[in-house]
């Protein structure tokens, strides 16, 4: 099982940038994928997941309206876009996997580091 994350990089404030979670070794029908991120100094924080089986998705009230979550079936990859980008929003980002119908996320993966400034 391998979840990789990617995208990240250096951007200016009100950029965007889209992050991947390319996850391996599993099927996803029975899982949601979620993001996190965890900026120095801070806890993780969640960001949003995605139901895979029918594309329902939820978001934090910090990024609501800025990011949105998806995912391609057929490559087996979830995707986070990243719009309007603030420097408080520089974080390393973290894709995981959980069951649908668990709490816990079970398979992380590395994170990739976003970071806003000019």
């Amino acid at each position: 099982v391998q979840l990789q994350a990617s995208g990240g990089g250096l951007v200016q404030p009100g950029g965007s940038l889209s992050l991947s979670c390319a996850v391996s070794g599993f099927t996803l029908d029975s899982y949601s994928i979620g993001w996190f991120r965890q900026a120095p100094g801070k806890e993780r924080e969640y960001i949003a997941h995605i139901r895979w089986s029918d594309g329902q998705t939820n978001y934090a009230d910090s990024v609501k309206g800025r990011f949105r979550i998806s995912r391609d079936s057929a490559k087996n990859t979830g995707y986070l876009d990243l719009n309007i980008l603030k420097p408080e929003d520089t974080a390393t980002y973290y894709c995981a996997a959980r069951p649908t119908t668990g709490l816990e996320y079970e398979y992380w993966g590395r994170g990739t580091l976003v970071t806003v400034s000019s």
